[in-house]
């Protein structure tokens, strides 16, 4: 049983990119990547958080390492693949996971506020699909591109204005670019969290607002970041050879809920 599970989902000789690696949803996908056997490469601002999630990593082999990077800029992102090429030689999987939040009332969303979220969960994830997609094509070996979404891309969500309109933006682009790099074996897919408690969200989950959340969900709880796991290995391994421009839900039901 093991050896058949190992054909389909092992990562070894892999190489996997994570933004955002350095999160609570987007380090639990890195466990799983580097579990399944792939060098995952984290990326993000803070060494101090890498530190503790390289411990994590380095329990299944000692190939994963830290990259700093701001990716919404356009230097940096191109110095972060010039890096990592040079130190791992090749890149299979990419992770497009950094994102920030904010429950402003829509008639106060300022100028700064609207571009910083912008720059981040769109701007950002758009420039290093164009990178590391140009570099699959390029290179002509495949590849998967996972871009994290939300299920305030599926269905229009309270109180996060700004950051829904960003992650309905990311759920389109996946798809479009599925269809364009389909020929060349690039697969591209959303995987759609549900309800994660997460750094980006506590701020908006209230008591109220919870309530409403578990009203919604048939599980009737959150979800925890390992349970992400599973579906990310799916998408980055030959198990999920001929998913592309999907989107993946993992929500307790949510989007199944209606009255």
């Amino acid at each position: 049983m093991s050896e058949y599970l190992n054909e389909l989902f092992s990562l070894e000789g892999k190489t996997a990119v994570v933004i955002g690696g350095t999160g609570e949803l987007c380090g639990a996908m890195a466990e799983g990547l580097a579990g399944a056997g792939a060098q995952v490469v984290l990326v993000g601002r803070s060494e101090a958080k890498a530190a503790a999630r390289l411990e994590k990593l380095h329990r299944f082999h000692g190939k994963s390492y830290f990259e700093s990077c701001e990716v919404g800029d356009a230097q940096q992102r191109q110095d972060l693949l010039e890096r990592v090429l040079e130190k791992s030689g090749q890149v299979d999987i990419l992770v497009n996971g950094a994102g920030v939040n904010s429950p402003t009332p829509f008639f106060e969303i300022s100028e700064e506020e609207l571009e910083r979220i912008l720059d981040v969960n769109f701007k950002a994830l758009f420039g290093t699909c164009q990178l590391f997609g140009k570099y699959f094509v390029e290179r002509g070996q495949g590849g998967s591109i996972i871009n994290v979404g939300s299920m305030s891309g599926v269905i229009p969500l309270s109180r996060v204005f700004t950051y829904s309109a960003t992650k309905a933006a990311v759920h389109n682009l996946s798809k479009n670019l599925a269809r364009e790099w389909a020929p060349q074996n690039i697969r591209v897919n959303t995987l759609v969290p549900g309800f994660f408690p997460a750094e980006q969200n506590r701020k908006v989950l209230t008591p109220e607002r919870v309530g409403q959340i578990m009203g919604h969900t048939p599980m009737k709880r959150f979800g925890e970041a390992r349970e992400l796991i599973g579906a990310t290995l799916l998408l980055a391994s030959d198990a999920g050879s001929f998913i592309t421009g999907a989107e993946i839900l993992v929500d307790g039901g949510y989007a199944a809920m209606t009255i």
